[in-house]
């Protein structure tokens, strides 16, 4: 049984660890939550004159029309680029995992070069490649694949288009190279047993891969979908929320509020909701699809 001493000294080994997460998630937290209930502004925050409104905030912002199209722009957002980022991820995953594949460092590193820039400068990069009508996507890659090309200005489908296809490109070497990571670890003597036993290729990825990649699709999935849902540098520079609000999301309009209207209080307040949101939707997600045995 550990003595006063052994627990003393397993605390303040924990002492560290309880100041990250106090500095770094509590306190930002409880602090947006004070302001949400606050008519704080740039003028009244310099002068300390700012005062508690008590729900004024949540219910102009449930009030607002911006809500319900707010939240129907995420779910496009989340899960137009979530599915198809990790069903590209898995299937390069499955290409570069085959035995027999030659050349296989070289693809790998051509592969994962999207994720060595910087996420910024490739977004500023996409954005003159999008300019329509002479941008080089408009100009030379969709013509030569004969797909119309895309003016994000003028047409919501075309701005949803351009910010998942960036989106694609700019996180594809992630979840390849986790699912990669995945498949490595799977033992071959598994894959022997079942050509033994006559298993074709469907069947092998069906009882054998698939299984042994649940913790690590359940992992993928669930940190993909919140990082998603609050990614706010995508929609802000290649479309900032147009055309009109039909790409604006809860951060992207909560960021809007606070630095280009100074309404702090209804900035903090949306982010507020959009937390509870994400909350809500991930133990949903994790009851109904069972991603969490997967992990646990």
């Amino acid at each position: 049984m550990p003595s006063a001493r052994d627990k003393l000294e397993g605390f303040i080994y924990f002492l560290p660890l309880f100041a990250a997460v106090l500095f770094l998630f509590l306190y930002p937290l409880l602090y947006s939550t004070y302001v949400s209930f606050t008519n704080m502004n740039l003028v009244n925050f310099f002068r300390h004159t700012y005062r508690f409104v008590g729900a004024f905030n949540y219910v102009l912002a449930l009030r607002q029309h911006y809500i319900s199209t707010l939240l129907i722009n995420e779910v496009i957002w989340t899960l137009g680029s979530l599915i198809p980022m990790m069903a590209l991820g898995f299937a390069l995953a499955l290409i570069l995992n085959q035995r027999d594949l030659r050349g296989k460092s070289f693809f790998y590193a051509i592969l994962i070069l999207p994720w060595a820039f910087p996420g910024f400068i490739s977004l500023l990069v996409w954005q003159g490649m999008w300019v329509y009508p002479y941008g080089f996507m408009n100009r030379y890659v969709l013509p030569s694949l004969h797909l119309p090309t895309i003016n994000a200005l003028q047409s919501v489908g075309d701005a949803w288009a351009e910010l998942i296809i960036t989106n694609l490109w700019l996180s594809f070497p992630y979840y390849m190279t986790v699912f990669y990571s995945g498949l490595q670890s799977i033992p071959a003597e598994l894959y022997e047993i079942a050509d033994v036993d006559g298993a074709g290729a469907l069947t092998k990825f069906l009882r054998i891969t698939v299984p042994s990649l649940r913790k690590t699709i359940a992992f993928v999935f669930i940190t993909s979908f919140v990082f998603t849902w609050n990614n706010f540098y995508p929609i802000y520079v290649l479309t900032s929320g147009g055309p009109g609000i039909s790409t604006e999301t809860f951060i992207v309009y909560a960021y809007q509020q606070a630095f280009s209207y100074n309404n702090y209080g209804v900035a903090a307040a949306l982010s507020i909701i959009s937390t509870v949101i994400t909350i809500v939707l991930a133990v949903v997600v994790m009851k109904f699809t069972g991603v969490l045995e997967g992990i646990t």
